[in-house]
């Protein structure tokens, strides 16, 4: 862990705003989700946004220190079903230049790789090797416009996301399609998943098919948010 990394966490700890210890006890339970939820979150994500550098590459790792087996597979509804000849992921919202791409047309993308540590807000981490596009690639394709605040994420299994789209276009925000050097696996989210070395796990979606790009946060940012996890969720 680095000392900017470092100097991160304890700021969050002495202030008394770090997410987890506010809405989460033992295993991702959230903790008062009620009340302590709408009252903190605002301020968690001043917070977060305040101290996030959106264009400061995470240290990687080394590909000797991959942790094959520690990444574990947790799912929302079960894996759905995809047909990769027919699948096509969605770029709208607040564009001047939607889009509709084949797996084909993602692949054709400059490819970014990347070793690093993916964080489960359950307490468990794994050293895992993402290989994909930037998502900011896809999104300068679809030309945003200028007020676009925020990503939202659907995916194939009805699971929901938003981000700030500081963090959609940093450099190390990944839409995934291989895992450790191979073509990533269906129980991991192919045929494309978000990887990031500066969100916690539940943030990353798997099996990802849209991406609306607005200019604000409806009444439902994500699922597990809104049952009171934080937002914004960064490490």
């Amino acid at each position: 862990m680095n000392f900017d990394h470092l100097q991160r966490r304890q700021f969050l700890k002495v202030s008394g705003l770090s997410s987890l210890s506010l809405l989460l006890g033992g295993c991702g339970t959230p903790l008062f989700e009620d009340i302590v939820g709408p009252l903190s979150e605002p301020l968690n994500r001043k917070v977060g946004e305040l101290i996030f550098n959106p264009q400061k590459p995470v240290p990687e790792f080394s590909l000797s220190e991959i942790q094959p087996e520690k990444l574990i597979v947790n799912t929302f509804r079960g894996t759905p079903i995809i047909d990769p000849d027919k699948y096509r992921l969605i770029i709208d919202g607040e564009v001047n230049n939607p889009l509709s791409l084949t797996l084909a047309e993602i692949h054709a993308l400059p490819q970014s790789s990347m070793i690093i540590r993916h964080v489960c807000v359950e307490g468990w981490a794994a050293i895992v090797q993402w290989g994909g596009v930037c998502l900011r690639e896809i999104i300068a394709l679809a030309e945003p416009q200028a007020n676009v605040k925020f990503a939202y994420f659907k995916s194939a299994d009805g699971y929901y996301e938003s981000w700030d789209i500081a963090s959609a276009l940093h450099p190390q925000t990944l839409l995934a399609y291989e895992k450790n050097g191979e073509l990533l696996p269906v129980d991991n989210g192919a045929p494309l998943r978000l990887a990031s070395p500066i969100k916690l796990g539940y943030k990353q979606s798997k099996w990802v098919t849209q991406i609306s790009l607005v200019s604000g946060l409806s009444l439902f940012k994500g699922y597990w948010e809104d049952q009171g996890y934080d937002w914004f969720a960064g490490l």
